[in-house]
């Protein structure tokens, strides 16, 4: 069976209401302006080094400051999963792949700790044969290694024969070097239009995934 890689944030789950509130306590706790949450969401997908980058630079903040900026908001996110949610019918979608025995990976610049801990919240701790976060390589997406080795893990690194699950840029532009096919879920924290991403085939609404991994995989590579 194909096997299938899923992004996290944006894509499984919508993440970015803790990540809004732990990057304003961080700012808070520094006297330093808040941000909103869709200001925020714009910053998210290229991992925490991607996203403090983002907000000093909005902000205009000392980019000396960055590290222990990061630092101070780890502290935060490593457990924030309060007001994270799965996107609908995402717990269904990944039953009914993995009971059609599709092989299950995930490839996330999100760090490992936190994506853990948002796993064993929503119950898919076990769901996943291989997880590689923003922290388990030297590179992050979207440079092209982190899929390469989670297809690697479940496909033996034929990358004719697996595909990958996205919403954003970054997944995308992952996808396309990596010579994975991308399903782009269209209800992410993509910023641009999905015309303008290379994919092999978009959805709006994880009760149409299923079928849709079952078209695809049917085709010759």
């Amino acid at each position: 069976m194909t096997p299938v890689v899923f992004d996290l944030d944006g894509t499984l789950i919508d993440s970015a209401p803790d990540i809004h509130a732990a990057v304003n306590a961080t700012l808070r706790s520094v006297d330093a302006p808040t941000l909103s949450l869709d200001r925020v969401r714009m910053f998210i997908g290229g991992g925490v080094d991607v996203l403090w980058r983002k907000i000093v630079a909005d902000l205009n903040i000392d980019p000396v400051a960055r590290a222990d900026l990061v630092a101070a908001f780890m502290t935060r996110y490593h457990t924030a999963t309060g007001l994270t949610a799965l996107y609908p019918g995402v717990a269904e979608a990944l039953g009914a792949l993995a009971d059609a025995g599709h092989p299950l990976g995930l490839c996330t610049n999100k760090p490992m700790i936190p994506t853990r801990a948002n796993l064993a919240h929503f119950g898919l701790g076990s769901v996943f044969s291989v997880i590689v976060a923003g922290d388990s390589l030297p590179q992050r997406k979207p440079a092209p290694e982190p899929l390469w080795a989670a297809v690697a893990a479940l496909a033996g690194g034929d990358r004719t024969q697996a595909l990958y699950v996205g919403d954003s840029e970054f997944d995308a532009a992952c996808a396309a070097s990596a010579g994975v096919p991308l399903l782009l879920f269209t209800r992410g924290y993509r910023q641009r239009p999905v015309a303008e991403l290379p994919h092999a085939a978009a959805f709006d609404a994880f009760d149409r995934l299923p079928a849709l991994v079952s078209s695809l995989a049917a085709l010759p590579p």
